[in-house]
């Protein structure tokens, strides 16, 4: 066992494994807030869930047009440097969070949050790009899903105890963890940015014009597309879920944290396995399978009416978590070009913050005008007709290959 886990450190060079840890700490951190965050802020503001879900569109709006910037700012300019500053943006903002007390004053933090998460995401997955060789990208993608699982394995249970004794405590921590991390960046982590001479062969034949090259793609934007609407279910099981249950059935933070920590420890221990069942099969059916996954689990919530029902329903979303994320995270970064990665994977990205403004606000205006059971139908309506999206294009992809033979 000892050999197998020395020849696997082996394959990947120090930083990589540097990121692996670091986003460990930052996602336990992270994990300790945003499953109790609505939930918080309900509690605070005494408002309707449908007016408190707004402030997650907020969250997204801001998250999708900084995005489109962080992107070319990571191309330009490296990535060490502006995921440092999204670590530490997003420190501070959960320091003020323990002050906030007014829809206002929420409302421009998370407006702040969502433009500091790009930078952090897109940074490092531009960064782990530059590290890694095509072949080994599936592989490494998925063993980083399992370093971030090892913390939302325990951010969510340990963040459900603190937000029992005082949510202070939590965002204090949660702070620590990005500044910590942030700092490690600063003095171990380089720069991976490619050089001009680096990248001179792939570009010469192909110029390219900003987000104008990637959004001429039809094929990948129509991925992008369907697949970000599909994440709406995502968005709708890890944000509302929590505040359904808490709500509606009374279960509290430190009983629900469990549910988000079975589905990091099904990832930390099946990851591997999965993905290299996987990596045998096209991307675009196993996409579709585990949107099929999706589908089914979010749509089982509406069934459940304890705790045992609702992680029932995350266990099978995690299935589809195991085969669609690395899948496709390594699918768009084979895609990208060696000086365009930063934008590849802004393009990428906006899936997470498209789902995470149009989930809560879809699941809000569901609950409070059909009831609240009506928001886990319309999660499985959502997951379906992205299956079939996928499903379609998968089709197209195979015939247009069949022409070209």
């Amino acid at each position: 066992m000892l050999i197998k886990l020395r020849k696997t450190y082996d394959r990947y060079p120090s930083q990589f494994w540097l990121l692996a840890g670091g986003m460990f700490i930052s996602m336990l951190g992270a994990t300790m807030i945003w499953p109790f965050l609505l939930i918080y802020v309900s509690k605070r503001l005494q408002m309707p869930l449908v007016q408190i879900a707004t402030l997650m569109t907020i969250n997204a709006i801001f998250g999708v047009a900084f995005t489109f910037i962080a992107g070319p700012l990571t191309d330009k300019f490296g990535r060490k440097w502006i995921m440092i500053a999204g670590l530490l943006i997003n420190a501070i903002i959960y320091l003020f969070m323990i002050r906030a007390d007014t829809y206002l004053s929420f409302a421009i933090l998370m407006a702040l949050a969502g433009s500091a998460g790009p930078l952090y995401r897109i940074g490092a997955d531009a960064m782990i790009t530059d590290l890694i060789p095509e072949i080994k990208r599936l592989e490494a993608f998925a063993l980083i899903r399992i370093a971030k699982n090892i913390g939302v394995s325990l951010g969510p249970a340990i963040g459900g105890i603190l937000a029992s004794i005082s949510y202070s405590i939590t965002f204090s921590i949660a702070a620590a963890g990005m500044v910590f991390f942030g700092t490690l960046l600063i003095f171990f982590a380089k720069e991976t940015l490619p050089t001009q001479r680096n990248t001179r062969k792939t570009t010469s034949n192909s110029p390219k014009l900003g987000y104008s090259y990637i959004l001429h793609d039809k094929a990948f934007v129509a991925m992008i597309a369907i697949y970000s609407f599909g994440w709406i279910t995502s968005a709708l099981m890890w944000i509302m879920l929590p505040v359904y249950a808490n709500q509606n059935y009374g279960i509290p933070e430190n009983i629900y944290g469990l549910i988000p920590t079975t589905n990091a420890l099904i990832v930390i221990f099946f990851q591997v396995f999965v993905t290299k069942k996987t990596k045998r099969f096209r991307t675009l059916p196993m996409m579709a399978l585990g949107m099929a996954f999706y589908a089914l689990g979010t749509g089982s919530v509406a069934l459940g009416h304890d705790f045992w029902g609702f992680w029932l329903s995350v266990v099978i979303i995690t299935i589809g978590e195991l085969i669609i994320v690395p899948t496709s995270s390594a699918y768009v970064a084979n895609l990208a070009h060696p000086d365009m990665r930063g934008r590849y994977m802004g393009i990428y990205n906006l899936a997470w913050s498209f789902a995470r403004g149009a989930g809560p606000l879809m699941g809000g205006w569901l609950s409070d005008a059909f009831g609240a059971t009506s928001i886990w139908y319309g999660g499985l309506m959502v997951g379906t007709l992205s299956t079939l999206g996928l499903l379609l294009l998968s089709m197209r992809e195979t015939r247009e290959k069949t022409i070209a033979l």
